[in-house]
């Protein structure tokens, strides 16, 4: 029987939701990304404050114009019955000039009893990296 990626979590559950996000963001497929979210889901990405779907999958396709090549890393911070935070890491080519940039950052995530976002805060810093200085590909 398959484990339940909903509420409450477990030390499993919560790597196996950590590593699902990771996944679909590594897609880069707005859409896909988007049903993980509830569709009054609030977001907080850096200075930006979004609500819902429709305004993730806008903001996704955005950011993937712009963020060419990307690719993450999510690790498991902590967790809590309803709420998991992640550290992060991912690389991207810059669309406009070509330098690749690391952003750093943490996620905190809370889940409506499906199992679906309902909140996201994120916090990030970036820096220019020499393409030879990659650690994901």
């Amino acid at each position: 029987m398959p484990l339940s990626l909903k509420p409450p979590f477990t030390r499993e559950t919560a790597l196996l939701k950590v590593k699902a996000a990771e996944d679909a963001w590594n897609s880069r497929d707005p859409e896909r990304v988007a049903l993980a979210y509830t569709p009054d889901s609030h977001w907080r990405n850096r200075t930006e404050f979004l609500t819902g779907r429709e305004a993730i999958t806008a903001f996704l396709r955005r950011k993937w114009t712009k963020e060419l090549d990307y690719r993450l890393m999510k690790e498991l911070w902590c967790y809590t019955d309803n709420r998991i935070s992640v550290r992060f890491e991912y690389e991207w080519r810059d669309a406009d000039t070509g330098q690749w940039m690391r952003t750093h950052g943490n996620e905190h995530w809370e889940f409506d009893e499906e199992g679906l976002m309902q909140q996201r805060d994120m916090s990030a810093n970036e820096y220019p990296i020499q393409e030879s200085e990659r650690r994901y590909r």
